[in-house]
């Protein structure tokens, strides 16, 4: 029975007219769709950047400002601050001051200052105990009250102490040494130096020295207790610079320092002016420092004109060309001023 030319219509399906404009529906659906999710993403892509370099750069505020509140206990009395101190064999720490911006044996930072904080952890005093006599070469008598464990000047085995003269002599070269026996008032320790008289500081048990540099896009800090930080082939070796915070690109940092003549014991001035003198090192009472923390993720274009600025009333640019494509990431400064309350509790150093 041949079929009717209605019932040939019904089974002939779709033309290809209906078929291309039904094709062009989908293709603009699937084109706002991916416009959206680019929209979203991007919106992502800013959050999540933003949240990033908020957390990076509050961890790395918070590991600095905890170390710099420290820097100086058990070091930071006249006498023995800027000297040259031997950390262990073979490992000097030249001027020796609870902070230094860029000291001299320390391999510059890949981006800004490179920072090194000195502080021990006794319970006894910054100004040390004065030693009343000298048994022998390493061994030291000092103040009764010393002995006691109880006393904020006690000493136990293991301590690292620095023994000094008086007065200071010139050139000024100490060495840090364990504590080997405590008898009485009478403090052995392993090799000790030959002077009739002086004072004998305690840093403790775990004294530190660290020092805090950005390398290879992370805040990394090396202790210098157990590393030599002065050799230029380690700052590679994570083992050695330990990255302590990601996405952190500069960190910057100024002395605030007394200027007064004589000192008043507050701050004048923010620079980073390196002391020469122990009287110089003594006027150092803050540091202003900021950290520079970045965006994980690479924008498609530029997102940040302009570099970021730190400082007091006059900002100072901080350069970020050394950072590949730096204008398609996004910024965080976090900017603080740490009183370094070990040295103001010094006061005002007669004759500086």
């Amino acid at each position: 029975m041949r079929q009717t030319p209605r019932a040939a219509r019904h089974h002939a399906g779709f033309s290809m007219v209906e078929m291309l404009i039904g094709l062009m529906i989908g293709m603009i659906a699937v084109i706002v769709m991916m416009q959206v999710f680019s929209v979203s993403e991007g919106y992502k892509r800013t959050t999540t950047g933003g949240d990033d370099a908020q957390n990076n750069g509050a961890i790395a505020l918070y590991a600095l400002q905890r170390d710099l509140r420290q820097s100086g206990l058990g070091v930071s009395a006249i006498q023995v601050i800027g000297c040259d101190v031997t950390l262990r064999a073979g490992v000097t720490l030249s001027a020796m001051s609870p902070v230094t911006i860029n000291h001299a044996s320390i391999p510059a930072a890949d981006a800004g200052d490179t920072l090194l904080v000195v502080y021990g952890n006794a319970p006894g005093s910054n100004e040390g105990e004065s030693v009343q006599a000298k048994p022998s070469l390493a061994s030291y008598t000092i103040a009764a009250a010393a002995s006691s464990a109880s006393s904020p000047g006690a000493f136990a085995v293991g301590d690292r102490v620095i023994g000094q003269f008086q007065p200071r002599p010139t050139p000024c070269n100490l060495s840090m040494e364990p504590v080997t026996a405590v008898a009485g008032t009478t403090v052995s320790v392993a090799v000790g130096v030959a002077n009739t008289g002086g004072i004998l500081y305690n840093l403790g048990q775990t004294p530190k020295v660290l020092v805090y540099a950005v390398r290879r896009g992370n805040l990394t800090v090396c202790d210098y207790t157990a590393n030599d930080c002065s050799v230029a082939g380690s700052v590679a070796n994570s083992a050695i610079w330990v990255p302590i915070a990601s996405n952190i690109v500069s960190l910057r940092a100024q002395y605030g320092r007394d200027t007064a003549a004589p000192m008043k014991a507050t701050v004048d001035t923010y620079d980073q002016t390196a002391p020469a003198t122990a009287c110089d090192w003594a006027r150092v009472l803050a540091v202003r420092f900021v950290l520079v923390a970045r965006s994980s993720e690479l924008d498609k274009t530029t997102v940040t004109n302009a570099a970021p600025t730190w400082g007091g009333a006059a900002s100072q640019p901080i350069d970020l060309s050394g950072v590949a494509n730096w204008q398609r990431f996004r910024y965080k400064t976090f900017q603080t001023v740490v009183p370094l309350r070990n040295m103001a509790w010094q006061g005002a150093q007669t004759g500086c």
